[in-house]
């Protein structure tokens, strides 16, 4: 959300939720969609494997040549000028470790592997994940990683954002969305 809906948002005694309007409360998890995260089920577009949970399907096309190449194939169809080279497409789907060489983490593996083996180190790091997006600052470092991790990337953003949309279409597309489930 930008800035000033959040705000319209939080405004009353009893804030509400900018898409479903629902009562926010602190460090109240929205379990009804973490339910629907776990329970619906999807296929690769690439391999088109069935029977993947949404919860799943980011770490299996993280690793699908088949799903990387459905994507490129995409991205082909979408040039306007055969001559043009594909966009560089930053890489959102697996990440490095900001403090240690380990690589290739999901975003899941990546606060997990920070959790277990980082949660004392104090250095100010860049989250690789924020980096990757397009509102990110590559050089931004976090003052506290480890809680940053933890609160901003339990869920991936890719499931809920359009990247080729801008800020005000999505805008629309969620109020639209909001209304009709009312």
């Amino acid at each position: 959300f930008c800035s000033a809906c959040l705000q319209e948002c939080l405004k009353p005694k009893k804030p509400v939720c900018g898409v479903c309007r629902s009562a926010l409360a602190p460090g109240v998890r929205a379990l009804e969609l973490e339910r629907q995260i776990e329970s619906t089920e999807t296929s690769c577009h690439g391999c088109r494997k069935m029977y993947f949970f949404l919860s799943k399907i980011r770490a299996h096309v993280a690793t699908c040549s088949k799903y990387q190449n459905y994507i490129m194939e995409g991205v082909k169809a979408t040039t306007k000028d055969a001559s043009l080279q594909p966009r560089n497409i930053p890489n959102r789907y697996t990440f490095p470790c900001p403090y240690c060489p380990e690589k290739n983490f999901d975003q899941e593996g990546l606060v997990e592997h920070c959790r277990l083996f980082h949660s004392t180190d104090t250095k100010s790091v860049v989250c690789p994940i924020c980096a990757s997006m397009p509102w990110g600052d590559p050089n931004y470092r976090s003052a506290n990683f480890i809680e940053h991790i933890q609160r901003r990337h339990q869920f991936s953003y890719d499931t809920f954002v359009d990247y080729d949309v801008d800020e005000e279409d999505m805008m629309n597309q969620v109020l639209q969305r909001s209304i009709m489930d009312q």
